[in-house]
């Protein structure tokens, strides 16, 4: 059956739909022998004669989803112009392609999904499926209620305002800087860093701590697992929108010295992507 080449591409693992889109506007894809560069083109997969770069697209027959608690110092893509380490470096033993879903800055450490089903990864990062993405920031200073307000309800970085994010403050146990957990339904690069910035509060240390539904606090850092068929499941649901009823308005959980944890809401259910 013929496909969209992007499509084709997407599904073998290649890279997302628009990262495909672009390996076709450099002219870097040819199918059958011809440079396609004109994004409508279709072609049939298993058929057609498909490469990238002069490598032949082949038809992904065994999708794997991998989940990867990414240290500092490591760029999330399969390969680096300068030549630094990437988080496919840290993959020892997979063969298949996979690439990243989704962004984690060099100096961010947590987790990273990978996968070769381009179908899944592309809802996952689409911002229209608002699947969550939580994150622990240590922060320079302790912001203030005005500070939290802020962040929840959105503001403006680069001409764009942030869409409604979900911020709690952890228990203060050093005036200097603070904790805070921030859940964001959107993508931008380093979203979570200018955000802070934003407030006067700039970031000292940034994790990931869940992506949509999966969440794993016993992964050692550098090492990665595949996840379970429930996970995955649970991750088609959540990038479907079918995921529990999620909470539209912003929310502010703010924490005080002493305290063993927050009062406020535990989140989302259902959870989103830097």
């Amino acid at each position: 059956m013929m496909e969209r080449l992007q499509k084709i591409l997407s599904q073998a693992g290649v890279a997302s739909r628009r990262a495909s889109e672009q390996l076709m506007l450099e002219g870097r894809v040819t199918v059958n022998g011809v440079t396609v560069m004109e994004l409508g083109t279709k072609a049939e997969p298993g058929k057609d004669d498909i490469r990238v770069d002069g490598r032949r697209v082949k038809v992904v027959e065994h999708h794997r989803y991998l989940l990867l608690n990414k240290p500092r110092g490591y760029v999330t893509t399969r390969s680096d112009p300068q030549r630094r380490p990437t988080v496919i470096d840290l993959l020892r033993g997979v063969r298949e392609y996979v690439y990243p879903v989704g962004r984690l800055d060099y100096e961010s450490e947590g987790l990273l999904l990978l996968t070769n089903d381009g179908d899944l990864a592309a809802r996952l990062t689409h911002p229209s499926h608002e699947v969550a993405r939580v994150y622990e920031a240590r922060v320079l200073g302790v912001p203030d209620a005005h500070d939290l307000d802020r962040l929840s309800r959105g503001l403006v970085i680069d001409g764009r305002r942030t869409a409604p994010a979900e911020v709690r403050l952890l228990p203060v146990r050093r005036g200097t800087e603070a904790t805070l957990v921030i859940t964001i339904h959107e993508g931008r690069n380093r979203q979570v860093r200018d955000m802070c910035d934003a407030i006067g509060h700039p970031v000292e240390h940034l994790k990931r701590v869940a992506i949509g539904p999966i969440r794993d606090a016993k992964l050692k850092l550098g090492h990665w697992r595949e996840l379970n068929a429930e996970e995955v499941a649970r991750l088609r649901r959540a990038a479907s929108g079918d995921a529990a009823p999620r909470h539209r308005g912003h929310r502010v959980d703010r924490g005080h010295k002493g305290d063993r944890g927050s009062s406020g809401d535990k989140g989302r259910s259902g959870e989103k992507q830097g």
